[in-house]
């Protein structure tokens, strides 16, 4: 099983977080960010944007995941050094209903429950239970099914 941490920007609101049910397991290891505040990713699968697409050639290495908006994202990036390997994840429309004032997210921004499954998934380790609490799963999980990633 793959672990996982997970850094969350110090304005991301736990009521609000799509990743906040998977406090507590075993696998799943939350920090927080905060001023002054840094993060190895030296052996780390980093999920973002504009780098090569995460393949199942990436299983072994534990995953890294930023939650932030994506405004804010830059400060949580800057709190990282080290040698980690960077990933995108393939386009896939979000079923989360956001809708920002301030910004547009990029196409293929997902919710980071759905990040993280979706990226669980492609590196071979279907794990349903990630979305038990998330509800958009249905939606989500048959939006994975139509875009042929995930089969019935």
């Amino acid at each position: 099983m793959t672990p996982i941490s997970i850094i969350r920007h110090p304005k991301e609101r736990r009521s609000k977080c799509s990743l906040t049910p998977l406090e507590g397991r075993q696998d799943v290891q939350f920090y927080r960010a905060r001023e002054n505040w840094s993060f190895d990713m030296t052996g780390f699968t980093v999920l973002g944007l504009g780098a090569p697409q995460l393949s199942a050639e990436d299983a072994g290495r534990p995953l890294l995941l930023l939650d932030s908006t994506w405004r804010l994202l830059p400060q949580l990036e800057a709190c990282l050094y080290g040698e980690g390997v960077r990933r995108t994840l393939p386009a896939v429309a979000t079923a989360y209903p956001r809708v920002s004032k301030i910004a547009e997210d990029p196409h293929g921004g997902l919710a980071s429950v759905e990040a993280l499954y979706l990226a669980k998934l492609l590196l071979g380790e279907r794990d349903d239970a990630l979305l038990d609490a998330y509800y958009w799963r249905d939606n989500f999980l048959n939006t994975l099914i139509d875009a042929q990633i995930l089969s019935q």
